[in-house]
């Protein structure tokens, strides 16, 4: 004898509580039911074990992600850090000759580093005579001068661009432009 939803209903409203053995009874009597009740657990079981797995593999992703991102930054360092010891050796071996030389070698060396600096797409910020510009420059002093106001007049550091984007700011001297114009 099959088991149905209406022998499941009449036992409740029989004593307005649901048997609980009703559903045992009914799984003992209809195998296909007790079947299918398998089948959903094992398929259950099944997509919590793959999610458990896709979560874990995704932890672990994450994490050499993470390590690998570290590698890499710090050889792009140690690369930089090396080419930058070949210039330290220049500059002791400049202050090492004689006065006559000292110069030409700095001057040598001068190149070296804008070579590697460039090699690395560090370059400079052209602020001299040019407008100022706050995204560029940063202001230290304002001086009259015979230039408009606004115009770059000095260097005092020079700024620096990285892949485009300021690493450091041009410490600049500004015009004021010429006083006597302004006070008449």
């Amino acid at each position: 004898m099959g088991c149905t939803m209406d022998d499941a209903q009449s036992s409740t409203e029989q004593d307005g509580a649901p048997d609980p053995g009703i559903e045992d009874s009914c799984l003992m009597e209809c195998p296909s039911c007790a079947d299918e009740l398998e089948g959903q657990k094992k398929a259950y079981a099944e997509l919590n074990d793959q999610f458990l797995r896709l979560a874990a593999d995704f932890e672990n992703f994450r994490k050499r992600s993470a390590r690998d991102r570290e590698i890499v930054v710090s050889l792009a360092n140690e690369q930089f850090a090396v080419d930058i010891l070949d210039i330290v050796d220049n500059l002791e071996r400049a202050l090492d000759s004689d006065d006559i030389h000292l110069r030409e070698g700095i001057c040598q060396i001068q190149q070296l580093l804008d070579a590697q600096l460039l090699r690395n797409d560090i370059t400079p910020i052209d602020a001299l005579k040019k407008q100022f510009n706050p995204s560029e420059h940063e202001a230290v002093v304002h001086v009259v001068s015979d230039e408009p106001a606004g115009t770059v007049i000095n260097e005092i550091a020079r700024g620096y661009r990285m892949h485009d984007k300021v690493i450091r700011y041009a410490k600049v001297a500004v015009s004021k432009g010429n006083q006597k114009n302004s006070e008449v």
